[in-house]
């Protein structure tokens, strides 16, 4: 078992399989110019699998595929099958923005994978433009269309931005009540090149919703970092809130990147690297590097303060 320096467990994995990604959304990535990690410098699928091997037996019990846009690497449905010949009963689900989902959902439901968790930011063409930086709206809805035709559980996330998705936010909500999504509106995360003022905050997201429908607040379940409501027809949706002061209480979570490096916050600067240990096989170092790791996981995120992590998300994998 994996225990931090707060004595919270630790059973959840993030593992950004590339920081590339082939949209140019503005809560995650900066506008000037910047360059990508080099193929050559990213850990293989076999040294990713070696660390979750190690990983799953110290007790990861679920484990989420990001980028960047994960499926911009080649051959994930491989890394996936992996994953799942060693570990079929462990939770398994990618972060993904849909564009490539028409090509590579069938064959990652194939391999082993679960859940996907979709970026839909606006239900308006020239929206979903505006926010993305090219013209990917009718491919998102194509491919939701088809993960959820292949058998593959969604969730829907949403970043509700002022004067640029706000006014959406009833009719995502409805679309996916419709097809049986559930949706988590995600507040605007500050970082390197994005300020909270841009976004909504949860209060403000309840009061638009409550324009059209009531709904009651849920019972807050396990780990999970949204905060559910319920409609009252039944239909729950969640918003995700990091600002709060208790966001953190029951952090489960240990994101790795591509290079190797451990990070255990999205706003902790400090993070260590296994790729010199996994390349070595030596597995055993590689899980004291976790466990050290997780000693100094911060108890809570430092958002706004100067000392905060300066990564774009695009980076971490959000």
């Amino acid at each position: 078992m994996l225990i931090d320096g707060f004595n919270r467990k630790v059973d959840y994995l993030r593992i950004s399989v590339t920081e590339r990604c082939n949209f140019r959304c503005q809560y995650c990535m900066p506008e000037k110019p910047f360059s990508w990690v080099p193929h050559e410098n990213l850990l293989s699928y076999e040294d990713l699998f070696l660390f979750v091997k190690a990983s799953i037996d110290e007790g990861i019990v679920k484990i989420r595929l990001t980028g960047g846009e994960p499926l911009v690497r080649k051959n994930l449905h491989m890394f996936v099958k992996m994953i799942y010949d060693y570990a079929p009963d462990i939770d398994l689900a990618i972060t993904t923005n849909g564009f490539l989902l028409p090509m590579y959902a069938k064959e990652l439901k194939e391999a082993g994978l679960k859940r996907l968790n979709i970026s839909l930011d606006s239900l308006k063409k020239e929206t979903a433009h505006y926010i993305a930086k090219k013209d990917v709206l009718e491919e998102v809805l194509k491919g939701i269309e088809t993960a959820n035709n292949v058998g593959l559980k969604i969730k829907i996330n949403c970043v509700p931005m002022k004067n640029v998705n706000d006014c959406e936010i009833i009719d995502l909500l409805e679309f996916c009540k419709d097809k049986k999504y559930e949706i988590r509106f995600i507040e605007f995360m500050e970082n390197s090149h994005a300020t909270v003022k841009q976004g909504l905050n949860s209060k403000e997201i309840q009061e638009i919703i409550a324009q059209k429908y009531n709904f009651t607040k849920a019972p807050k379940e396990g780990c999970s970092p949204s905060q559910s409501y319920i409609l009252e027809d039944g239909y729950k949706f969640g918003i995700i809130e990091p600002h709060l002061d208790d966001f953190c209480n029951d952090c489960n979570r240990i994101r790795l990147t591509a290079e190797g490096y451990l990070i255990p916050c999205l706003y902790f600067e400090d993070a260590l690297s296994i790729a010199d240990a996994i390349k070595k096989k030596d597995i055993h170092e590689a899980v004291n590097i976790l466990k050290n790791v997780l000693k100094n996981k911060p108890e809570k995120n430092k958002w706004g303060e100067e000392n905060s992590s300066s990564r774009a998300f695009y980076e971490t994998g959000g």
